[in-house]
């Protein structure tokens, strides 16, 4: 038996339904993408531009950067612990009529900050460009009230005297919802200045490393964070080999990523030579299976709360110590997780540990090569 053929009608609308239902899908994804793409720019984009533009006017020249944005921080969990944890300050009698005066709160208003230390002689200087929800006219009015302005260049610039000292701080409008600020004696001198390439280029490549962590530092290295770490580590953390290989980094990067109860730390340091990378692995791993050790031992754990040394070395065994190889230069990598409980047990002292320097190498946990973008 012949088959009969379709109605030329039927093929005809069948055609058409077809067509249509492909130009239904085509208009679907073009809304689909409008709105995936004006969003982006409504929401995600000014972020990410906000943050952009605050951290490329820090000066090229400066020997740390530091950068918090307070608006995710707010909304992470582990945050709200930390501020639980947290000492609360003294009130502050020029900062409560501030308050009263200006409205500008800076738990609730700050949205970013980035802040740049510049070394001047043998002193440091603070230069800072932040975000905010600002009333400029009651900030601009309490400033004239207590301070001075003056102008220079078409912008208003405030100095302010810091109470109990002799410093002012200076600030300037860049926008109603931009400040820049210094505790130097000229602002202008920072609003003013051309970044040399070079330099911006290699903070920028820093910065774009970090672009997920909403708080982190950068340093650029002057022989000054091994002995800083010397001057301020516990007794038993204390080592001077530590100290000397840490003199040998050019760039110090610290991050941090809240997750969900918990911060992931990220401590990096960067060098041009395979060896002081090596080196620094083994030393790190060393002092984390010293550390370990000394929380086991019999007099800690009957000195040590329970709860502490429990809390101590679950953020030992989160360690995490890694090397790698970007070409021009080469990382150490180390990765801590914070808890809840390590804020805890951190209220009472640290527990005395045996002397963080190992006599010889201990074995590696991780020293995994690796290649690429943090």
């Amino acid at each position: 038996m012949m088959r009969q053929s379709p109605p030329r009608e039927l093929i005809s609308n069948s055609a058409h339904s077809m067509k249509q239902q492909r130009w239904i899908i085509v208009l679907a994804v073009a809304v689909l993408c409008a709105t995936a793409f004006f969003g982006y720019q409504k929401w995600v984009a000014p972020q990410g531009a906000s943050r952009g533009e605050l951290l490329a006017q820090v000066p090229s020249d400066a020997s740390a950067v530091v950068f918090l944005d307070f608006d995710e921080l707010r909304r992470a969990p582990f945050v709200g612990k930390l501020y639980d944890w947290a000492p609360k300050p003294q009130s502050d009698a020029d900062y409560a009529q501030f308050l009263r005066e200006t409205g500008f709160d800076y738990e609730r208003d700050l949205d970013r900050i980035a802040v740049a230390v510049k070394k001047q002689g043998t002193a440091s200087i603070l230069f800072a460009i932040a975000d905010g929800k600002f009333d400029r006219a009651k900030i601009s009015a309490y400033a004239s009230k207590f301070g001075t302005v003056a102008k220079n260049g078409g912008r208003e610039i405030y100095s302010v005297p810091v109470s109990g000292t002799l410093k002012k701080i200076s600030f300037a409008f860049l926008k109603n919802d931009r400040i820049a600020l210094t505790d130097d004696a000229d602002l202008t001198v920072f609003l003013n200045a051309s970044n040399r390439k070079e330099d911006a280029a290699e903070w920028h490549t820093r910065f774009e490393r970090l672009a997920g962590s909403p708080i982190f530092a950068v340093i650029r290295q002057d022989a000054g964070a091994g002995s800083a770490l010397a001057a301020q580590a516990p007794g038993g953390l204390r080592s001077p080999q530590l100290s000397t290989l840490l003199d040998q980094l050019q760039w110090i990067t610290l991050a941090g990523k809240p997750d969900n109860e918990l911060l992931r730390v990220v401590a990096e340091g960067e060098c041009a030579t395979d060896a002081t990378v090596r080196q620094l692995a083994d030393l790190l791993n060393g002092v984390v299976i010293l550390a370990q050790a000394g929380l086991n031992a019999p007099k800690t754990r009957q000195q040590l709360d329970p709860a502490a040394r429990e809390a101590y070395l679950e953020l030992l065994k989160s360690a995490d110590i890694s090397k790698m190889d970007r070409g021009d230069t080469k990382s150490v990598r180390l990765v801590l997780e914070i808890t809840p409980k390590f804020l805890a047990a951190a209220r009472t002292a640290t527990p005395a540990l045996p002397d963080a320097t190992p006599s010889k190498p201990a074995p590696q946990k991780s020293t995994t090569q690796k290649k690429g973008r943090t």
